[in-house]
């Protein structure tokens, strides 16, 4: 069945012409994603996953994101706006990074507070006034930072709500090496220790099998 799709698919090619076909794959796609800015600011995020974002924040709503990496902060300020206009009174963003590039560019956004201490150094006391929290890890994709960063803000995550890994990609970009490990090894060790996150494949596989950079990255807390 497989081989039959295979030249199906290369027979319509053949009758296309080459300025029309398309063609992408996740190398082209990571490329692609350093370009992209959002409000003028750099938002170094896979498109597809800009999408889901929008939709687990309409079904959470969550009025606490924290975000372990922010870089230019272009993150922050979309999920300030999303906040906004899903009417959700007192959100925050708790954006963490350890330099503060993103200062200049999230000082108009109220809900954007910048810690630039690193993760390890964040005051889990200060969610205490929040009902549903998500978190998302994009901090430097290292097995060792990411495995420490989920562990250390697991418990936070609020049942119904997220733990979002990213970058889980760059084992397919053949980086997995130079990450040692990367997300992926940390998500497979978690997961066995934490039975009250599963992988929630509505959001990995919603373009196609794991066809997102963050590769079974949208944990859900399920209790």
């Amino acid at each position: 069945m497989l081989e039959r799709a295979v030249r199906k698919i290369k027979h319509i090619l053949k009758g296309t012409p080459k300025d029309e076909r398309v063609s992408f794959d996740p190398l082209s796609l990571y490329y692609g994603h350093q370009k992209i800015t959002y409000r003028g600011v750099q938002a170094i995020r896979c498109p597809f996953d800009y999408v889901m974002y929008q939709m687990i924040i309409e079904e959470v709503k969550p009025d606490l994101i924290i975000e372990i990496g922010t870089n230019n902060g272009g993150s922050a300020i979309y999920f300030s706006d999303l906040m906004d206009i899903y009417k959700i009174d007192g959100g925050e963003i708790h954006s963490i990074d350890i330099h503060d590039n993103a200062a200049k560019n999230v000082a108009d956004f109220d809900r954007v507070k910048l810690f630039t201490d690193g993760w390890e150094a964040y005051d889990l006391n200060l969610t205490k006034k929040f009902e549903r929290i998500l978190v998302i890890e994009d901090a430097a994709h290292t097995y060792e930072c990411t495995i420490g960063a989920m562990e250390k803000f697991a418990d936070l995550v609020t049942p119904g709500s997220y733990m979002i890994v990213e970058d889980g990609i760059v084992n397919e970009l053949s980086r997995e090496k130079e990450f040692h490990g990367g997300p992926l090894k940390a998500i497979r060790e978690f997961l066995p220790k934490h039975k009250e996150f599963i992988v929630d494949e509505k959001w990995c596989n919603m373009f196609g099998h794991n066809a997102t950079f963050n590769v079974n990255g949208y944990l859900k807390k399920i209790k």
